[in-house]
C-alpha cells in the first residue's frame, strides 16, 4: 500500500512538472525586438518615447532621434539614433506590479494595441495591468507571473497587430486567409495613416489584401508574407466600387490610374524612408518611379516595408 502512494505520489510530481512546463514548451519562438530608425510611425514607436520620457506622438522624427542618440550616448552605444536590440535592452528594464512611471505606460500601450487589454494608460502597475500581463503571458506561452521582464519586453515588442479597418478600409480575402491582417506595429500603423489620408481624396477605401497571421509563419498563396512587413492593397476603380465591384488589374477600363497613383504617393510620405518596394504592374507608375514591375502583380500592389 505504501509503495502505490509512493508511486501515486511520483506520478503526479511528474504531471505536474509536465503541466507547468507546457506553456514555456509552446512559447513563441524567433521572437525579438524589431529595429526602429526615423520615418517610423506605430505602437512600438510610442513605447519608446514613453521609455525615453519624451512626447509619445508615436512617430519617429527629429526630436525622438535626438532623444534615441543622447540615450545611447548615456549608455555607451553607438549613438547612431537607431533602435535595435541593444538599445531596446538598455531601455527596458524589469516591471512589477506596484510599479509607476513611463515604462508602465509603455506596457500599457503594448497591451492595449496588441492583445486588446482596454488599460487605461495612466502610468500604475495595479490589478488590471498585472491580469492584462498575465493574459498576455499565457498567450503567447511564457511564464505567466504579471512581471514584465525581458522576455515579455521582447515579445510585447515583437507581437504584431491587426489592421484597422475603420482607417479608411475594406478587407478583401481573395486566397481565403481571413485572418491574415496582422503586421508588425510600425507596418500597421504606416498603412492606417497612408489609407486615413487617402480617404480625403474622395475615391473611396482601400481594399486590403493580405498581411500575415497573428504571430508569422507560413500563409498560403503567399512565400514573402511571413513576418508582418509585406501588404497587399488593391488599385482603384474609377467608380470606387474597388470595395464592391469586380477585382480589377491595370488594363482594366475601370482602373483609375491616378487615384492609384496617389495611393501611392501617400503611402510613400506615411514611411518616409521605410518603404522598400511597391510591386505593380502599371508601366506608367513604373516609369514614374513609384512602382516596380514583378509577375503576377496586375492586379494588386505589393508594399514591403523595411
Amino acid at each position: 500500500m505504501h509503495t502505490f502512494v509512493r508511486r501515486s505520489f511520483i506520478f503526479l510530481l511528474l504531471v505536474g512538472f509536465l503541466v507547468s512546463s507546457q506553456s514555456s514548451a509552446h512559447a513563441i519562438a524567433g521572437a525579438f525586438f524589431h529595429t526602429l530608425s526615423k520615418g517610423n510611425r506605430g505602437t512600438d514607436v510610442k513605447a519608446l518615447q514613453y521609455l525615453l520620457a519624451i512626447d509619445a506622438d508615436g512617430v519617429f522624427g527629429d526630436a525622438t532621434v535626438t532623444a534615441v542618440k543622447r540615450f545611447q550616448g548615456r549608455k555607451g552605444l553607438t549613438a547612431d539614433g537607431i533602435v535595435g536590440p541593444a538599445t531596446w535592452d538598455a531601455l527596458t528594464e524589469t516591471v512589477r506590479p506596484g510599479d509607476s512611471g513611463n515604462a508602465v505606460k509603455a506596457i500599457q500601450t503594448e497591451l492595449n494595441a496588441k492583445h486588446k487589454a482596454g488599460l487605461t494608460v495612466d502610468g500604475k502597475f495595479g490589478a488590471g495591468t498585472e491580469q492584462a500581463v498575465k493574459q498576455f503571458q499565457r498567450h503567447v506561452g511564457i511564464t505567466a507571473d504579471g512581471i514584465v521582464g525581458s522576455t515579455t519586453w521582447k515579445q510585447l515588442i515583437w507581437h504584431y497587430e491587426y489592421a484597422d479597418m475603420s482607417a479608411n478600409m475594406c478587407d478583401q480575402d481573395p486566397d481565403g486567409n481571413g485572418s491574415a491582417n496582422w503586421g508588425v506595429a510600425a507596418t500597421i500603423a504606416q498603412l492606417e495613416a497612408a489609407t486615413r489620408d487617402f480617404a480625403a481624396t474622395g475615391n473611396g477605401k482601400v481594399p486590403l489584401g493580405d498581411i500575415s497571421f497573428e504571430h508569422g509563419g507560413d500563409i498560403p498563396g503567399h512565400g514573402s508574407h511571413e513576418t508582418g512587413l509585406d501588404v497587399d492593397v488593391w488599385p482603384i476603380r474609377t467608380d470606387t466600387r474597388q470595395c464592391t465591384g469586380a477585382r480589377i488589374t491595370w488594363r482594366s477600363s475601370t482602373y483609375d490610374r491616378a487615384a492609384t497613383r496617389t495611393l501611392v504617393k501617400a503611402i510613400r510620405a506615411a514611411a518616409p524612408g521605410q518603404i522598400a518596394l511597391i510591386y505593380f504592374n502599371d508601366p506608367v507608375l513604373i516609369d514614374e518611379g513609384l512602382t516596380s514591375a514583378y509577375p503576377n502583380h496586375d492586379n494588386h500592389l505589393h508594399i514591403r516595408y523595411k
